[in-house]
């Protein structure tokens, strides 16, 4: 199956009430709402999103429903909240229809370009001294980019509660330095 778009995203927290902590909504249906719409907003159902982790609290019923809702193939880089103390993945995650296997780490090439896909940010990476790519989630926007690396989670500020392209997350950034 042809798609039109490969995006990203992380650190969605469906359902997680913790996270009205720092967003702002109201309740745990509005912030799920307006994620569901931001996604929706930009990925068409051919596309494939990357999501780097966290993607919802451990509600298997209201995962599945927010899951149905999301539009394109998606695939998921496990996060600390989608796996139990033994890193395998919770019932409520593994039974989604996902379009591969959940994983901890992928590697995706997008237009030539070498991208490294985790939750958590890394100093270094595969090939990063080769001018490879790395995108995380898990620090809700407060870990600010290093070299050719930056948080794609929803709690960017630049990226409007959406998934992003490789393009629009790293746009200013192909002058970058490259990580040895």
């Amino acid at each position: 199956m042809a798609y039109t778009n490969q995006f990203f995203t992380s650190d969605t927290h469906f359902g997680h009430q913790l996270m009205l902590r720092f967003r702002p909504f109201s309740t745990v249906e509005e912030m799920d709402e307006h994620l569901i719409d931001s996604w929706n907003a930009v990925v068409r159902p051919a596309d494939i999103v990357w999501h780097l982790g966290d993607f919802s609290a451990h509600d298997e019923a209201r995962t599945k429903q927010v899951f149905s809702r999301l539009q394109g193939r998606k695939r998921l880089i496990l996060g600390n909240h989608d796996v139990h103390s033994d890193g395998k993945p919770r019932k409520s995650i593994r039974e989604l229809a996902w379009d591969q296997p959940p994983t901890h780490y992928a590697e995706v090439k997008i237009d030539g370009d070498r991208i490294c896909l985790n939750h958590y940010a890394m100093r270094t990476w595969s090939a990063s001294c080769h001018g490879s790519w790395h995108l995380f989630g898990h620090s809700h926007g407060r870990l600010a980019a290093y070299g050719r690396s930056r948080d794609c989670g929803v709690d960017c500020g630049d990226l409007g509660y959406a998934p992003a392209s490789f393009q629009m997350l790293t746009a200013g950034m192909r002058d970058a330095e490259v990580v040895a």
